[in-house]
């Protein structure tokens, strides 16, 4: 439950559409609810502007589904990410309207919207080669789930870098850039220095045997000599999208 669904909760009360009683029971399950296995923090939208997400990965499919289906009825907009088909088949079986994104290995139900007039925030998602893409549609749907406008510029490494050049308009329009890149991890540093907002760097684990998972590509992003470059965990797409989120709704002042 967020802020936007409490405050109409309220003024449905105040207009007499609902009852204090009615409006109490909707309310008890804050801060948290526990289900046994988990404890939902229905709370988190209110404290963080956010609602939880749900990390599929080590939960059974009948967990996920159990937590999907909680929280939408509390009325938060619901993404797991890490999912796998066993558990997107099960949520899909339970929740119809749910979307499976198999690519970014994402189940989402509802997304969050703006309250606000005005342009939406508006995020880049870059990744260097096609390879990238799993963890660059993490992040690209995180972000839209999350009511972000995204631009998806894909397969733009510097092994090509006319590639690059030819999407710098669109890359004017972003007020935060996600880059997504494995092997040597050059281009978050390229994007860098072409664009004047902050660019969150996510290495992924794809190249040959010397990139050790990621690894190469998280300490050549570290050691990036462009100054707006940050750095998120190898194959981060979700916390990237969170970070880069916060940044591009402080930059219009938007509350979700």
């Amino acid at each position: 439950m967020d802020k936007s669904s409490i405050l109409t909760l309220l003024a449905a009360v105040q207009r007499g559409e609902t009852t204090p009683e009615a409006a109490i029971g909707r309310l008890a399950d804050l801060p948290f609810e526990d289900i046994g296995h988990t404890r939902i923090d229905h709370h988190r939208s209110l404290r963080t502007g956010l609602p939880e997400v749900v990390y599929a990965a080590g939960k059974t499919p009948r967990q996920v589904v159990e937590i999907f289906t909680h929280m939408a009825a509390a009325g938060t907009a619901v993404l797991a990410t890490r999912a796998s088909t066993e558990t997107a088949a099960a949520v899909l079986d339970a929740m119809p309207a749910s979307v499976h994104n198999e690519i970014a290995r994402t189940i989402t139900h509802g997304s969050l919207e703006l309250h606000t007039e005005g342009p939406r925030p508006c995020i880049a998602v870059l990744c260097a080669g096609t390879s990238d893409l799993p963890v660059a549609e993490e992040a690209a749907i995180t972000a839209e789930h999350f009511g972000v406008r995204v631009i998806r510029l894909y397969d733009v490494g510097v092994a090509g870098l006319h590639r690059l050049l030819a999407v710098r308009d669109q890359l004017a329009e972003a007020d935060c850039i996600i880059v997504c890149a494995g092997m040597e991890g050059a281009l978050p540093s390229v994007v860098g220095g072409l664009a004047g907002v902050p660019v969150i760097a996510v290495p992924t684990s794809v190249g040959y045997g010397a990139s050790f998972g990621g690894a190469a590509a998280l300490l050549g992003m570290l050691n990036s000599c462009s100054p707006n470059v940050s750095v998120v965990n190898i194959d981060n797409g979700f916390g990237a999208a969170y970070s880069a989120t916060l940044i591009a709704r402080s930059a219009h002042k938007r509350e979700y």
